[in-house]
């Protein structure tokens, strides 16, 4: 099996996310382990009161995802991947972040889990706007 036939979805979008759908596509009859990962629009950051996100991505941003999803599967050959970004208005509580990795044994599906979600924030072209509950709102150039 390639690397490519290992990363089962590896895209940016405006739809809402679901890990459990993630999770779905990663699992087998072969994985005795499954690890997902929701990054959650939280009501705050560094000690401000959060309202609400907006993520914006740049036009290569899911190309960028799927290359980072197939280093990652490189990196570790016994896992299959899931990974999506939302982009768009967020409200507290969004799923903004979700992936599954599975693998035959749990450490490997928590250190590639793991690893694609650092890469993931480190990689792939997507901006967030927080809007703050004074009013005020920053621009990070991560995922932060």
């Amino acid at each position: 099996m390639t690397d490519d036939d290992r990363v089962l979805r590896a895209r940016v979008g405006d739809a809402p996310l679901s890990v459990t759908e993630c999770s779905a596509l990663v699992a087998s009859r072969a994985s005795g382990a499954v690890v997902t990962f929701e990054g959650v629009v939280r009501d705050h950051d560094e000690g401000r009161g959060v309202t609400a996100l907006h993520y914006e991505s740049h036009p290569s941003a899911g190309d960028v995802m799927r290359e980072t999803a197939l280093a990652v599967a490189a990196a570790h050959p016994a896992v299959r991947i899931a990974v999506e970004h939302r982009v768009g208005d967020l409200e507290i509580g969004d799923v903004a972040l979700a992936c599954a990795v599975s693998s035959a044994h749990r450490a490997e599906a928590f250190a590639a889990c793991a690893a694609l979600v650092d890469e993931v924030k480190a990689r792939v072209p997507i901006w967030k706007r927080q809007e703050f509950t004074d009013g005020s709102e920053q621009w990070v150039a991560s995922l932060g």
